[in-house]
């Protein structure tokens, strides 16, 4: 008849968000699972996490209102599925230096051709690398930036507030 304040919390509006992680070190992404030690009772009130590799193994790219992807491209592979990822998404921020610089993981884009010894070669010809690594807004439109390596904390939480506001999700 009446509904418990739980289920009218579980029907209340989120934010939904997917986690992505690309060419990097991941410190970003363990950054941000360090981030829900303090902050995952209230985040879990107001956000759905929908896609996140490092905390669940049910993940869903589908109807995402914001997508965090963190790392540069460096293979035809991540050109296809940050493309996708764009596509399921209303807003993309690129998270660190590799997403939203290319470095440091496209410091390999300064070797010279003369430079692409036997052995670096042979991790070309091997595996699915494209010839140059870009930057995050070099494939798709990405809406905002939280950059540093790792991220800057107090420019990520702007963001999400951002957002926060944005969907009028309080």
């Amino acid at each position: 008849m009446f509904e418990s304040n739980k289920d009218s919390q579980d029907k209340k509006k989120k934010l939904v968000i997917g986690w992505f992680s690309f060419t990097c070190c991941e410190d970003s992404t363990i950054l941000f699972t360090e981030l829900l030690n303090d902050h995952y009772d209230e985040w879990t009130k107001v956000m759905e996490f929908r896609h996140i590799h490092a905390l669940k193994t049910d993940n869903k790219l589908e109807d995402l209102d914001v997508a965090f992807i963190e790392g540069a491209v460096s293979s035809p592979t991540q050109e296809k599925e940050v493309i996708e990822i764009r596509q399921n998404s209303k807003y993309v921020v690129a998270i660190g230096s590799c997403a939203c610089n290319g470095l440091p993981s496209a410091s390999r884009n300064e070797f010279a051709d003369e430079d692409l010894n036997e052995k670096i070669q042979w991790y070309f010809d091997n595996f699915d690398y494209s010839k140059k690594v870009r930057k995050l807004d070099d494939v798709i439109k990405v809406d905002d930036n939280v950059d540093g390596c790792p991220m800057n904390v107090d420019t990520f939480f702007s963001v999400v507030k951002k957002y926060l506001d944005l969907f009028e999700i309080t």
